[in-house]
């Protein structure tokens, strides 16, 4: 898919996600969804985008895959610079704190991933990069 489909597509779902609450584009491949709102590196804006997540306790887990293209999605980069983020969950929104896990966290989550959604095994082997696994964590 062009990058051009990918932003419209992600525009799309992004809209219907916030007009329903939710409640349309809340999961995807099986998987649950959440909007993720980055501050631009460049530009200082609001950038929002869907992601697939993992949860587990109070940590969110997201994939900078990027459908496997050679450099990392604007929103990685973004968090990179910022790593305060916002995160909506259905209707509930909540500010995080985003970092790229550890290798050894990495480790860890990069088999969950795979079983969660297959298809990060097809992105990662259409680029050289090391597709990034993001921990996201609550500001307390």
């Amino acid at each position: 898919m062009k990058d051009s489909s990918v932003k419209r597509w992600s525009r799309f779902h992004k809209r219907l996600y916030r007009s329903s609450g939710g409640l349309i584009g809340r999961s995807l491949v099986n998987n649950p969804m959440l909007l993720l709102t980055t501050q631009g590196y460049l530009t200082g804006r609001d950038h929002t985008v869907p992601l697939l997540y993992l949860e587990e306790d109070s940590r969110l887990v997201v994939i900078a895959s990027y459908g496997g293209r050679p450099g990392h999605p604007t929103w990685y980069k973004n968090l990179m610079a910022h790593p305060e983020v916002s995160v909506q969950i259905r209707t509930h929104r909540r500010g995080m704190t985003a970092r790229t896990a550890t290798a050894d966290e990495r480790s860890i989550w990069w088999p969950r991933v795979l079983a969660a959604y297959d298809g990060y095994r097809v992105y990662q082997s259409r680029t050289d990069r090391e597709i990034p696994v993001v921990i996201l964590e609550s500001v307390e």
